[in-house]
């Protein structure tokens, strides 16, 4: 049986972090740094048990940081082109090198994180890593390119906002100023011409919300001219990343989360993904993409496997888990991608969005778990995790830079209390765990297996039941979600409770449900749920397009009953 793509995102630099101190703005030495040997075969077996498939590793290329490695040779940065003491993993500094925090011995970085990939691949995981390809730190400075690579600009022409040879965009008569600097202060990193900002900035003052510590890449699209493209010939920021991909995955990487990758033309993605799979046919290609427009090009024309659903299932989704939203609103998030539902990424949480545990959201992970049912078990598409998402992390510390915004920061060296606590309960047993973390974790890990142990749940058909339940009297669609999935051989009835209270309903399920299933109406089912192993359905047939089977389901849960 195919499993189903179950992605972990994990960012290296706290997972592992057992420091004692956490300081806030706290540096590298005060604060600590996970390590690529943290993920030991006890951590990397319990991922692949927990049914983890991809092991995607977050800050792997080297960023900008303010920690000083000038003694290996790695030019030091300066503070005010970067976020945070740690730095963003967003404003990568070379291409062609890893994190240095992340080594336990600077000068054999690369070994360490080619052992990283060897361990994940002998716990049968594949490794995913980020791509970012449409800005780069200010100071960018590449120490470990291979002989014969030209850096970033080393060959630009700077005396014009657009160049069709160039890889970036220039602002002539400029020089750049930091939003960083306080009155009075000197600025100590010059940039002069200034260069467009990431985030398609063009203005040598960046605003602080700007991605100010990073440089917009040129892959030939003039904003003078309404964004005229030259793409032939080939240009040179293309060439450079399909080189840089090619690269990675010679080290055995398996797939790119490609970064902000709708800011890029979808013309290089068609190049490059072919040019790329050439080499390495099996790679995995995910794209950052907010745009709903936008999908269908960035799968059908730029060669991507898989797509983020932010904007459609995470925003419906956090909408109804807030009671913002009725449950109902799900199925036009569903709709709206049914034709390609199947390469579309859902996700409660990553490293951009508010925890599901912060006092911003749900306040607790246990209320999420009727969102994660469906996450997982309505569809075939892939799912992903966000490590710590298992066990309520809460992403309420004040670490620096981030502040207390709901989100566990991805710019500061910081010791994540849950996280700590998680890591010693891989490596040393469950007493390291509270109790609600030992009974979410539980929750997770049984919807992960049942979906991976059930056809039916993994690669299976699905059928909304929704429509059918709008105006039932005892089903209340603005808290009730239930759906079918099946294969010739199993029928599952899957229902959701986003209510705080315990809701009893009757979900009917009408006869067209049967016959694109393909069994008789007048069958009498049996079945019971799998997920907590309590509720128990019998029910004719006809009953359940009539008057619909009576089924309870618990606050802020769900069921998963096999039906024969």
């Amino acid at each position: 049986m195919a499993q189903k793509a179950i992605i972990y995102q994990v960012l290296p630099r706290l997972f592992g972090n057992l420091s004692q101190n956490n300081e806030p703005h706290g540096d590298i030495r005060t604060n600590g740094s996970g390590k690529f040997n943290s993920f030991t075969d006890e951590v990397l077996t319990h991922f692949k048990n927990f049914g983890i498939t991809h092991m995607w590793y977050t800050g792997i290329i080297e960023h900008a940081t303010e920690t000083d490695y000038s003694e290996y040779n790695i030019v030091k940065d300066y503070p005010e082109v970067i976020k945070g003491k740690a730095g963003s993993p967003y404003a990568i500094k070379d291409y062609y090198d890893v994190d240095p925090d992340l080594a336990d011995h600077v000068p054999d970085r690369m070994h360490e994180f080619e052992a990283l990939v060897h361990r994940t691949h002998q716990a049968g995981m594949k490794v995913v890593i980020d791509f970012i390809p449409n800005h780069l730190a200010r100071q960018y400075q590449s120490d470990s390119k291979p002989e014969g690579v030209h850096d970033f600009g080393e060959d630009d022409y700077t005396g014009a906002l657009f160049n069709t040879h160039n890889n970036f965009y220039y602002l002539p008569d400029t020089e750049f100023k930091s939003p960083e600097l306080k009155p009075g202060e000197a600025q100590k990193w010059k940039e002069s011409p200034a260069r467009a900002t990431g985030n398609d900035c063009y203005s040598p003052t960046p605003g602080e919300h700007d991605w100010y510590e990073t440089v917009k890449l040129n892959y030939g699209v003039d904003p003078n001219n309404g964004h005229k493209h030259h793409f032939d010939p080939i240009p040179d920021t293309w060439q450079k990343m399909r080189d840089i991909l090619l690269y990675w995955a010679g080290k055995g990487v398996d797939g790119f989360r490609c970064d902000m990758a709708a800011m890029v033309p979808v013309e290089f993605w068609d190049w490059c993904i072919k040019e790329v799979k050439r080499v390495h046919p099996h790679l995995v290609f995910i794209a950052e993409v907010y745009q709903p427009v936008l999908y269908e090009r960035y799968i059908y024309t730029g060669g991507f496997d898989w797509l983020y659903d932010k904007v459609g299932f995470y925003d419906s989704m956090i909408g109804v888990l807030k009671g913002e939203r009725p449950a109902s609103d799900l199925t036009q998030a569903w709709s709206n991608i049914e034709r390609y539902s199947d390469r579309m990424l859902f996700f409660l949480e990553n490293h951009d969005e508010q925890r599901l545990a912060s006092d911003f959201l749900l306040k607790n992970g246990k209320a999420a778990i009727p969102g994660f049912i469906m996450a997982a078990a309505f569809s075939r598409n892939p799912l992903m995790l966000y490590f710590g998402q298992e066990i309520g992390e809460s992403g309420m510390d004040q670490e620096g830079f981030s502040g207390s915004d709901g989100r566990t920061t991805i710019f500061d060296y910081w010791a994540v209390g849950s996280i700590k606590r998680f890591y010693k309960h891989l490596n040393n047993g469950e007493a390291h765990l509270q109790e609600p973390e030992l009974s979410l974790k539980s929750q997770y890990e049984r919807i992960i297996q049942l979906v991976n142990q059930h056809e039916a749940l993994n690669t299976g058909e699905l059928y909304d039941l929704m429509w059918c339940n709008q105006s039932q009297d005892g089903c209340d669609c603005s808290k009730i979600y239930a759906w079918l999935r099946f294969t010739q051989e199993e029928i599952f009835l899957l229902v959701v409770n986003f209510s705080d209270e315990d809701q009893n309903c009757r979900i009917k399920i009408p006869e067209h449900a049967f016959q694109s299933i393909g069994v008789d109406e007048s069958k009498y089912f049996r079945g019971r749920d799998l997920l907590f192993n309590k509720l128990k359905v019998q029910f004719p047939g006809e009953v359940a397009y009539t008057t619909g089977c009576g089924i309870g389901v618990a606050a802020r849960s769900g069921a998963i009953i096999k039906l024969e």
